[in-house]
């Protein structure tokens, strides 16, 4: 791009040079951590229990307090993971409902 070209950055609300914005974007390779209810570093492939019952939409079911979840994978999102159990396909929990098991 070239020193004269604009950009909106949305996260200031104000147009800014491109040059500008691009030194303030975080770099591509940072890793997204993401921690549980307790402040435990979760990795993909860990095991998780359930801190409290979590009624699925969708799935017309609740999952209960001590359910353990195993085989999560990080999703980029600092607050969310992806997961799989009996009978509910796509469940995305919260890593606020979950701690390391």
């Amino acid at each position: 791009m070239a020193d004269d070209d604009y950009v909106y950055d949305e996260a200031s609300g104000e147009w800014m040079p491109a040059s500008d914005r691009a030194a303030r974007m975080p770099p591509a390779d940072a890793a997204i951590l993401v921690r549980d209810a307790v402040g435990n570093l979760l990795m993909d492939g860990d095991q998780v229990t359930l801190i409290k019952d979590l009624a699925v939409k969708g799935a017309g079911q609740t999952l209960k307090r001590g359910t353990v979840i195993k085989s999560i994978r990080l999703t980029g999102d600092a607050q969310e993971i992806d997961c799989r159990y009996d009978g509910i396909k796509g469940l995305v929990l919260r890593a606020e409902f979950v701690r390391k098991r």
